[in-house]
């Protein structure tokens, strides 16, 4: 029943779907995570002048659960899922930029590019994958049955 479910579900969702699917979950976590246990605002300064780390928390969360709804859409209709997926690592990356060239933070370099290659660039990789650009895998032939 389990591969039933899994092969359905990979059948209606397609690669982008289930990149999104699993983006969404994600990014939902991340920003409950901040609400639950607010981790430490080094390096977000930037951030945290505007309001407070569980403000932003709302951020990663309306953005994975339109990502995640995304997932259940056409092709092509699938684009604010990608866009919204963008938004919360890229400001991300931007405060943590600032705060390394301010001194402020001399790790945040670091982590920005860590956001700007794990985060970002995935995501626009996976914005860009066509849904059927590699053909399916060959069936096996049934026992009994020769080529003819």
């Amino acid at each position: 029943m389990p591969c039933r479910a899994a092969r359905w579900l990979h059948r209606r969702l397609g690669r982008r779907g289930i990149f999104l699917l699993i983006a969404g979950t994600g990014k939902t976590c991340w920003g409950v995570s901040f609400l639950v246990d607010p981790p430490s605002t080094e390096g977000l300064r930037l951030l945290t002048e505007l309001c407070s780390i569980r403000h932003w928390s709302w951020l990663w969360i309306i953005a994975g659960l339109v990502t995640f709804a995304s997932a259940w859409l056409r092709i092509g209709r699938d684009r604010w899922g990608f866009i919204a997926a963008l938004i919360p690592p890229a400001i991300w990356a931007t405060a943590y930029t600032a705060a390394a060239l301010s001194g402020e933070y001399s790790r945040g370099g670091f982590v920005a590019i860590w956001y700007l290659t794990s985060h970002v660039g995935v995501i626009l990789w996976a914005a860009t994958v066509p849904e059927h650009s590699v053909p399916p895998a060959p069936r096996r032939a049934r026992k009994g049955k020769a080529p003819s």
